[in-house]
Parts: C-alpha cells; sequence; structure tokens
C-alpha cells in the first residue's frame, strides 16, 4: 500500500516539475499536458491468490501426486510458487526414521512430478535462509 502512495506522488512532483519547465502558452495546454501523463505502472507480483488462480493442478491432486512418490511420509509444509519461470507445487515431506526432508515439486500446469530430492539438515537451513533473504 505505501509504495502506491510513494509512486502516485513521485508521479505528481514528476508532473508539476514538467509543468514548472516547460512555458505555459495556454492553460489549457498544460492541463492537457498533465492529464495525458500515465500514472506508474506498478510491477508485477505474483500473490498466493493470483497464483491458486493460475494453478491448473489442485493442491490437493498434486499433493496425492507427492505422497505417491513418498508413500510412507507425511507433508511437512506445501507452497504453491514461480521458479524458474514455473509454476509448481512445492512439498517437503518428512519419512519417519530418516534425517532431512524430502522435497518433491509438481508442475501446477501440467501435473507431472518436477523434481524429488533429498534435503538434509543443513541443506534446509540454507534454502530457509535463503527464502527468508529472497522474501525481503
Amino acid at each position: 500500500m505505501f509504495k502506491t502512495i510513494a509512486t502516485g506522488v513521485c508521479a505528481c512532483a514528476f508532473a508539476v516539475t514538467l509543468n514548472a519547465q516547460t512555458p505555459m502558452t495556454s492553460t489549457s495546454s498544460t492541463a492537457k499536458q498533465t492529464m495525458s501523463m500515465k500514472p506508474a505502472a506498478r510491477p508485477h507480483r505474483d500473490t498466493p491468490a493470483s497464483l491458486r488462480r493460475e494453478a491448473k493442478i489442485s493442491e490437493k491432486t498434486a499433493r496425492a501426486t507427492a505422497l505417491k512418490e513418498v508413500p510412507t511420509g507425511k507433508i511437512a509444509a506445501s507452497e504453491l510458487e514461480r521458479e524458474n519461470g514455473n509454476l509448481i507445487w512445492s512439498f517437503d515431506i518428512k519419512v519417519p526414521g530418516k534425517s532431512g526432508i524430502e522435497e518433491i515439486t509438481v508442475n501446477a500446469m501440467t501435473g507431472a512430478v518436477v523434481t524429488h530430492e533429498h534435503e538434509n539438515p543443513s541443506a534446509e537451513k540454507k534454502e530457509a535462509a535463503a527464502e527468508k533473504k529472497e522474501k525481503k
């Protein structure tokens, strides 16, 4: 919300500066010049709701696909995200008696398993730190 307000203020300040530097020949030309300026476009941001609308595969279906890969596991976390331009469901699956997690990613458009990786506890910590830094 704050960024949107700040962008609008910057656009207004730019318009005022532009008008101050432009010789005023008539009031109507100044008004036309100010009105023709478009507000700054907002950068596209993926939100959980927009990602869910875009996904063709539901979380329930993707979850079932992930659990077929690790039938004895329990899902510890799930997330819908865009990774390398692809929309994916990511599942962290904990397997009883095994350290670390199994990370399964399922393509949210096709339902196909994209990756199946084992992450040991230190790799999990690195990934969590990288995601936290990325979100800031």
